[in-house]
């Protein structure tokens, strides 16, 4: 059994479409562990206790130092002995050693066709604002695997999703995340938890084994 912690800064509808999966064994051989936040008013800290998921807060603004929340975070997150780590809208980034002790454990769902409208300040409706203003006829979102850059490591899936004429930041946003984020983030946790994705020569692999 897969234990997988979600780690997430504001609603958490991506949090609700995987325990919406599990629920409805869309996703196996998987078990939400823990969901972690940096916000303290996160209401996806609201929707994993009602899921009878264990949820806490850890700041940065609790911390002295980036350093010292950087050492407490993975401290904390060692405790569950994860097997995978969900970043679904997680604003903070992730420390060095983590990345490093977690090495494709960690995967990120992006509101774009990387490597279109990503990297340092491509966030929510920012990466929204951008698709527009370029005038691009087609975005989407992707999953990838976390490594020490911002939205450069491995991808897992991706899935375009059409702009149309009369879209606003807001309303692409959210045709992305029903058509494209709420249905790759569970698939991908699924496929891992079923040894269903690898990683090759820096490229993820999809194979049929049900391992």
């Amino acid at each position: 059994m897969l234990r997988v912690g979600v780690m997430v800064s504001g609603g958490g509808t991506n949090l609700q479409a995987i325990l919406d999966a599990v629920d409805a064994g869309e996703i196996t051989n998987a078990e939400i562990a823990v969901v972690i936040s940096n916000n303290p008013g996160a209401y996806a800290l609201e929707r994993a206790k009602k899921h009878g998921v264990e949820a806490l807060c850890i700041s940065p603004k609790d911390y002295e130092s980036r350093d010292a929340f950087n050492e407490a975070f993975l401290a904390k997150v060692d405790e569950y002995h994860l097997d995978l780590i969900v970043l679904a809208g997680f604003l903070v980034k992730i420390p060095a050693a983590m990345i490093e002790k977690y090495e494709h454990k960690i995967i990120n769902i992006h509101p774009s066709l990387i490597p279109s409208f990503c990297g340092v300040g491509y966030y929510g409706l920012k990466v929204h604002e951008a698709a527009l203003a370029r005038g691009v006829k087609v975005t989407g979102a992707t999953v990838h695997y976390v490594d020490e850059g911002t939205d450069t490591g491995p991808i897992l899936f991706q899935k375009a999703v059409e702009v149309q004429p009369d879209d606003t930041p807001k309303t692409l946003q959210q045709r992305v995340m029903e058509q494209a984020e709420w249905l790759l983030l569970p698939k991908a946790v699924d496929d891992i938890a079923n040894g269903r994705i690898c990683v090759v020569n820096g490229k993820v692999k999809h194979t049929n084994s049900e391992n």
